[in-house]
């Protein structure tokens, strides 16, 4: 039974776009709560929607780069993922960032979720898909901000660096244990 929660909602009074181009829409907005208050200083951002590819190759591996994370300051290991471009489908993006960072392909494709990335503060959307048997095929392409090297690891060691913190993006942690489900 669907319960009616609008009473909780907040609404927008006014927005002042702090940076607007084409990576990111920074915006400062006050609202007034369900009780008439208002208040303000919410930042919210708009960034791409992108894809998480959890991909196994044939030999049962995943496929995991390395890159720097200026968010945190440093290199980290994750799956490959990537944005998605102006009118993309979510599934051609996953299928060629992961060509285009690893070199490998895959015909098995499932879906595993498409959530907000951060509903507190962003309006992006990630879908998450589980690429299996995974073969290489070509090369990396990679765009000219990628700099990020690939490794195949076993199951054993991917589980490690998730539950030792490791692998420090939450949205391909999430992916890993929903690709446990299928």
């Amino acid at each position: 039974m669907e319960k009616n929660f609008e009473h909780l909602a907040w609404t927008k009074k006014s927005t002042e776009h702090i940076v607007k181009n084409e990576w990111i829409d920074f915006r400062e907005t006050v609202y007034a709560f369900p009780d008439g208050t208002e208040r303000g200083h919410f930042y919210t951002f708009t960034k791409k929607n992108f894809v998480v590819i959890v991909a196994r190759t044939a030999e049962g591996k995943y496929l995991c780069v390395w890159q720097y994370r200026q968010g945190i300051d440093q290199i980290t290991c994750e799956f490959p993922a990537g944005g998605m471009e102006e009118g993309e489908n979510p599934l051609d993006c996953a299928k060629r960032e992961l060509m285009e960072e690893t070199g490998y392909t895959s015909d098995s494709w499932t879906h595993l979720i498409a959530v907000p990335t951060n509903a507190t503060v962003c309006d992006n959307i990630v879908n998450i898909y589980f690429a299996d048997n995974c073969i290489e095929v070509g090369e990396q392409n990679l765009d000219d901000t990628e700099y990020l090297n690939v490794e195949v690891v076993d199951e054993e060691e991917l589980e490690r660096r998730i539950f030792s913190g490791g692998f420090q993006q939450s949205d391909h942690i999430m992916g890993y244990l929903l690709s446990k489900r299928i």
